[in-house]
């Protein structure tokens, strides 16, 4: 149960949920690591004491959509915990060398 008194659907119901928009359309991220989000998250964003506080470390695996959502992987889902802020696109690109998939 939720703070707010609702049931979450089962990890296997959110993960569809999670990778689609509205429309069909698949929703798009980038991957890295624990370590690179944190050298982001310096420019804007949650503060890497508080990402620590969530559970993020070095190694932890993190995505983030084009909405700048910061989600981590649990082992059984993926965790939103925060936000990206100002031009993050382009600092996600440079930091991972990735684009969006």
């Amino acid at each position: 149960m939720t703070a707010a008194g609702a049931k979450l659907p089962p990890a296997t119901e959110s993960k569809h949920a999670n990778r689609f928009l509205g429309h069909g359309r698949a929703m798009q991220f980038i991957e890295m690591s624990g370590r690179q989000l944190l050298r982001l998250v310096t420019e804007g964003g949650p503060s890497p004491e508080e990402l620590a506080r969530i559970g993020l470390k070095e190694d932890s695996v993190v995505r983030v959509n084009r909405q700048g959502d910061i989600e981590l992987r649990r082992p059984d889902r993926w965790d939103l915990i925060g936000g990206l802020i100002g031009d993050f696109e382009s600092r996600i690109k440079r930091e991972t060398g990735l684009d969006w998939v």
